[in-house]
């Protein structure tokens, strides 16, 4: 039989340590800033394929439900077309502005009731200010005048960032093109 003699200064120590332990970790804070690190504006054109302008287009129809097709967007507020982009990101809204990079991924419209879409691309850069890319990833409800989209990382002068974009569609032409001004502020900057 085990013997039930137990060393109370063992246990009193243990007790010790463990109050001291919980007291030391509850005054200590993390403090976070709340201002960007970094912020940026950018613009992105996508001028959609619809069977005609295949010369200009920069995003295309991949995936489109039974009753759609691969050149135009369905009814339906567009439910089920997926959209692979590589649209140039400028300084301005101007389209014919030097392009600064390209952003580039896909958007997959994922409700029947409204028009909403989920995002998920990088911003490209290769330009004497910028070099490296920028990932977003999140649901972009697009019937809304502003959206916050997640940055989820990025490479280059962007490596491991994290942040938030505020997206506002800046101009739209039918279901061909449409421009979205990109607020970008980062919160976590490794560089």
């Amino acid at each position: 039989m085990a013997s039930k003699n137990q060393n109370p200064i063992a246990i009193l120590f243990l007790l010790f340590l463990l109050c001291h332990t919980k007291v030391e970790s509850s005054n200590k804070k993390i403090i976070r800033s709340h201002r960007p690190c970094k912020t940026l504006i950018f613009y992105f054109h996508d001028i959609l394929y619809n069977g005609e302008n295949s010369k200009n287009a920069t995003s295309a129809i991949i995936g489109a439900p039974a009753w759609g097709n691969l050149t135009k967007l369905t009814g339906q507020n567009h439910f089920g077309d997926l959209v692979v982009f590589d649209d140039p990101i400028t300084l301005d809204n101007n389209l014919h502005s030097s392009p600064v990079g390209r952003a580039q991924g896909l958007y997959l419209y994922d409700k029947k009731e409204t028009s909403t879409a989920w995002l998920g691309m990088s911003f490209v850069f290769n330009s004497t200010q910028h070099k490296g890319s920028i990932n977003f990833a999140g649901a972009d409800p697009i019937m809304n005048q502003t959206r916050d989209i997640s940055v989820i990382g990025g490479t280059g002068d962007f490596f491991m960032t994290r942040g938030i974009a505020t997206v506002m569609t800046d101009a739209v032409e039918g279901d061909v093109y449409f421009r979205l001004q990109v607020d970008i502020k980062l919160y976590e900057c490794w560089q």
